[in-house]
């Protein structure tokens, strides 16, 4: 996947919409943030991620006297050079220890996909679209990565039934759980089958299961069990 071809047209996306959002319009996915809140955070997300790809500490950053589509496109600037001065194998800090800077391109889509999605469902106005292997990337990232973070961090416990997830548009499954270092599951109780995206923005908790019109077969109970966590930071 080009990460940063990807990364650049949903920064641009998302810089073009913030002047259509009421900055005080509420984010349902980010409550009780508005749409002020949302910028503002996806702008010093960049910042502070430029900065652990490069392995320097990261600068104050003035977020009040810019309007918010300078201050975003700055950021998002800073980000893109940063990436294009790096080499993507060169060591960098990661949020599950030293890593490459490659961790930050592919993290930095999703962290901007989701919001960008945050951003134009807050105005009412359509999600951008994005291939179905773009959504379906964040999908393991949340499998291989975030799931297991969040329990071996002590912010949720190990998931006791595996939940199956089938992206039948990206031809690609996972089974939520499977990663764990502690107690992981080798068969799932549930399989929860649709479109990436509608896979995605259940697992962040952007939409239920119902809403997202996703397949849901097996021990319901199971797929309750592990969205009512924070999966997700």
């Amino acid at each position: 996947m080009d990460f940063l071809g990807t990364l650049h047209g949903l920064q641009e996306a998302f810089a073009v919409t913030i002047p259509l959002v009421e900055p005080q319009a509420p984010v349902r996915g980010c409550a009780p943030w508005t749409a002020h809140d949302l910028v503002v955070h996806l702008a010093e997300v960049h910042h502070w991620a430029a900065a652990q790809a490069r392995g320097t500490d990261e600068a104050p950053l003035d977020t009040v006297s810019p309007g918010l589509v300078d201050l975003y496109r700055a950021c998002a600037a800073e980000l893109r050079d940063t990436f294009a001065a790096l080499d993507p194998t060169a060591p960098a800090r990661t949020l599950v220890g030293p890593g490459t800077v490659a961790f930050w391109h592919r993290r930095q889509v999703h962290e901007t996909l989701v919001h960008l999605w945050d951003l134009r469902t807050a105005a009412g106005l359509e999600a951008v679209a994005a291939p179905p292997e773009v959504w379906a990337d964040g999908i393991d990232e949340i499998v291989t990565m975030f799931e297991p973070r969040q329990v071996r961090l002590g912010r949720i416990p190990p998931l006791a039934h595996g939940v199956a997830l089938v992206a039948d548009d990206a031809a690609r499954s996972w089974v939520l759980g499977a990663h764990q270092a502690a107690a992981p599951v080798t068969a799932a109780e549930v399989t929860v089958t649709g479109r990436a995206q509608a896979l995605a923005l259940v697992l962040w908790h952007r939409a239920t299961p119902d809403e997202a019109g996703l397949l849901v077969s097996g021990d319901r109970t199971a797929l309750e069990a592990a969205l009512a966590t924070h999966l997700t930071p």
